[in-house]
């Protein structure tokens, strides 16, 4: 299925999406290179352009807008690495079939709503959009839980409510050391 119409089935059919996706059994390295690749360009490259060429008040500059893309492009990308690894962990506690390259599929197309709400990033005043196509995300992510994990439907809930803790923690770190790291350092040159 070409990218475009993965994107919208999902956005727009998701409980008749995830049986097909789930019947493709693709390896999480497919997944990631033909689709959260191309989709997590979408906030890097808006963000690029809302920081670095349009610009937020003193913080307009190449450089800034630079930084701002990488730490989109490696939270996105990264993000869907680590919530696949939290999900297939956590498999095995809520009666799930383990399987590393169902939960990534789980996670990148989970994630297709923030990869598109990247777009919002291009005007900083309209960011915050972006973090609410994140919650229709959530949504997908648990409805997706039962055809991807294959766990009991009675524990679906108990298993999102724990991944969703546990990955709310682990991206507040992640957040943490990458603006440390890519944000941070920007200041030195100020």
């Amino acid at each position: 299925m070409d990218l475009v119409t993965r994107v919208k089935q999902i956005l727009t059919t998701p409980k008749t999406e995830w049986p097909v996706i789930e019947a493709e059994n693709a390896p999480h390295i497919k997944v990631f290179t033909t689709y959260v690749v191309p989709l997590a360009l979408i906030p890097a490259i808006a963000a690029f352009i809302g920081y670095g060429l349009i610009g937020v008040h003193s913080f307009h500059s190449f450089g800034w807008g630079l930084r701002q893309a990488i730490t989109q492009y490696i939270a996105m990308a990264g993000g869907v690495y680590l919530s696949a690894f939290v999900i297939n962990a956590l498999a095995d506690n809520f009666g799930a079939q383990k399987n590393f390259d169902k939960a990534f599929s789980l996670v990148a197309y989970a994630y297709t709503p923030m990869f598109v709400g990247g777009i919002f990033y291009i005007y900083y005043s309209l960011s915050a959009l972006a973090g609410l196509a994140g919650l229709y995300g959530l949504y997908l992510l648990y409805i997706g839980l039962a055809p991807m994990m294959k766990q009991p439907a009675d524990k679906t809930t108990s298993y999102f409510v724990v991944s969703l803790l546990v990955l709310v923690v682990v991206s507040i770190l992640l957040s943490f050391v990458l603006a440390a790291v890519l944000i941070g350092s920007a200041f030195r040159y100020y």
